[in-house]
């Protein structure tokens, strides 16, 4: 009996010990917006922003890759493309402007610091 219960509680620990905790996406009411952070299966921050109360993004939204590193800004309001976004790669910052939900104007940033612009 006693072998039974030793292995019933070393098998519980051990399930225990490997089940993966999933953090949830937090959805947070915050005057007019609701502030949302949603994360990547292995609990790191995906994207944090907002949404309006037609469920619309808007405001700033910035994105993570799976180990945190930033990937993008964005600008939207009520649900367009808006202002200037940034996306980071290991070989430099694409800035895309955005004028009237289309893109205008696309600049290319080196890690070196050197521009390279594009429409």
């Amino acid at each position: 009996m006693k072998n039974i219960i030793s292995i019933l509680v070393i098998l519980f620990i051990t399930s225990a010990s490997f089940s993966q905790s999933k953090t949830k996406n937090t959805y947070i009411l915050n005057g007019d917006v609701v502030k949302a952070t949603i994360y990547h299966d292995n609990g790191m921050v995906a994207q944090t922003g907002f949404y309006n109360k037609e469920n619309k993004l808007t405001g700033e939204w910035v994105s993570y890759d799976l180990n945190g590193n930033k990937t993008a800004v964005a600008q939207y309001n009520n649900g367009e493309k808006v202002g200037t976004w940034y996306f980071f790669t290991d070989r430099g910052i694409k800035e895309v402007s955005y004028m009237d939900a289309r893109v205008a104007k696309v600049v290319n940033w080196k890690s070196d610091n050197t521009q390279i612009v594009s429409n």
